[in-house]
């Protein structure tokens, strides 16, 4: 019994299960019992928060930890103000904030954890299951296999490759964290401390190949723009690190610089893309293994063959009318929201049901917009204040101690984080929703915190 009490007392073990658990309940098949497995240890997790709560008393080693029970708070407040049929799915979701904020981002609040090895974990099995995972789908795809059944559509759905995973827009972000990933197990600095060997480069070769194709052929404009801000973060911190204050002149220059190779970045990415789409679908069709393909796609849209690009031609996939919906479910209560689990409901009862079209139908695909329907403008701003504090810090860690040579993985994180942040403007990402898209982000958060000690009047 001593055993197991110290296996489910120890938040480290919970984080790693959970997040490889979420991982597979992207993987078509593999998503059901990967839910049943879920259910478990979401209950696992609630049980750690009670217990970092009210016996290892870590409030107040959480950084930022007053704004982050006053976001809570307001959640119980409007789930309060709003009782309804979803008031279980509320509570629910609460319940995930906590794990988010508690277990997650609350890791500078353990002692005596070597937190860079459970880092090292989580990444090294990244690479090597998507690696796995995405060589599969290429070889399902140049054999012309194409299933269908209820949810689970692949190698192909809707003109767009999505692997074996269960969703192209999914299949995109996974890849672009598995790159991160390939990018932090390279750092000497991370692999010291961690206190672990490095990766085979062979094998983070043939990973990083495998997910830009991936990232290139399932047509994922979000998970795209992740990748590209990515790149275009990195080279911001490779510009402006400096221990040395910068002179105006030298500052004007670097951002010429800095813009003109974002330009270029964008220009180029989206040119590969587009070469490597119409590139695999002359081979898919030159080889002639994707005639059952071709078939189902014609019957659908009447093209010719895969060409891996979205069938919708709306640029914006209808999130314009998401948006509107949004602000007029936030009118509905704008002080308090009207709280995450009753976006739908609200959404048929007073709006016509413009929420119920398509996948749309279980989120509004704005993080930012979820968080202020959801929790009205007192919980926008507490979030935005804590957001913004957290910032500023690694921010002023990032550039002030550290430099263009920097071997530490700060710079990555800092790079996905900026990149995150915008392209949760277009997904159901952030905060409210159960899934590996939400958590990853809380995974680097307690490497950006724990560095440098915050003083007390940035709390």
């Amino acid at each position: 019994m001593s055993g197991f009490k110290k296996l489910i007392n120890n938040p480290s073990k919970f984080r790693i299960s959970y997040l490889i658990v979420l991982f597979f309940c992207n993987i078509a098949f593999i998503q059901i019992p990967a839910y049943v497995c879920l259910v478990f240890l979401f209950i696992w997790g609630v049980y750690l928060v009670f217990r970092k709560i009210f016996v290892d008393k870590c409030f107040d080693r959480l950084r930022f930890g007053l704004w982050i029970v006053a976001f809570i708070a307001v959640n119980f407040l409007t789930m309060l103000f709003n009782i309804s049929m979803s008031l279980f799915y509320n509570i629910f979701m609460i319940l995930h904030i906590s794990i988010c904020f508690f277990i997650f981002y609350g890791i500078h609040t353990e002692k005596g954890l070597n937190s860079k090895a459970e880092l090292y974990k989580v990444c090294k099995f990244i690479i090597y299951a998507t690696t796995i995972f995405g060589a599969l789908g290429f070889i399902l795809m140049m054999s012309g296999v194409q299933f269908e059944w209820f949810w689970i559509k692949f190698i192909i759905y809707e003109n767009r490759y999505t692997g074996v995973y269960i969703n192209p827009n999914i299949l995109g972000f996974i890849s672009v964290v598995s790159i991160v990933c390939c990018h932090l197990v390279l750092k000497p600095d991370f692999l010291i401390k961690a206190k672990r060997t490095s990766i085979s480069r062979i094998w983070i070769a043939i990973c990083l190949s495998v997910d830009l194709f991936s990232l290139l052929l399932c047509d994922s404009n979000a998970s795209f723009t992740l990748f590209v801000c990515y790149v275009i973060f990195t080279l911001i911190f490779i510009y402006f690190s400096s221990s040395a204050r910068m002179r105006k002149r030298q500052f004007l220059i670097k951002s010429v610089a800095v813009l003109i190779a974002a330009v270029y970045v964008v220009f180029t990415a989206f040119m590969v893309r587009s070469i490597c789409q119409q590139g695999v679908s002359h081979l898919v069709k030159a080889n002639k293994v994707d005639k059952e393909a071709v078939v189902s796609i014609n019957e659908k849209s009447g093209s010719e063959a895969i060409t891996f690009t979205h069938e919708n031609k709306n640029v914006d996939s209808g999130r314009l009318k998401l948006i509107k919906e949004s602000f007029n479910l936030f009118k509905l209560s704008p002080v308090f929201g009207i709280s995450d689990g009753n976006i739908i409901e609200y959404s048929q009862k007073y709006l016509n049901g413009t929420l119920e079209m398509s996948y749309h139908n279980s989120d509004i695909h704005n993080g930012y917009l979820t968080i202020l329907v959801s929790t009205g403008v007192v919980g926008f701003l507490i979030f935005t204040i804590w957001g913004l504090k957290f910032g500023k810090h690694i921010a002023f860690n990032l550039f002030k101690r550290q430099n263009a040579g920097s071997q530490d993985i700060l710079p990555c994180l800092f790079a996905f984080c900026c990149g995150y942040l915008i392209y949760s403007l277009f997904e159901k990402a952030l905060l409210y929703d159960v899934s590996f898209m939400v958590m990853w982000p809380f995974v680097g958060a307690h490497y950006m915190l724990k560095k440098h000690r915050i003083p007390r009047h940035l709390i």
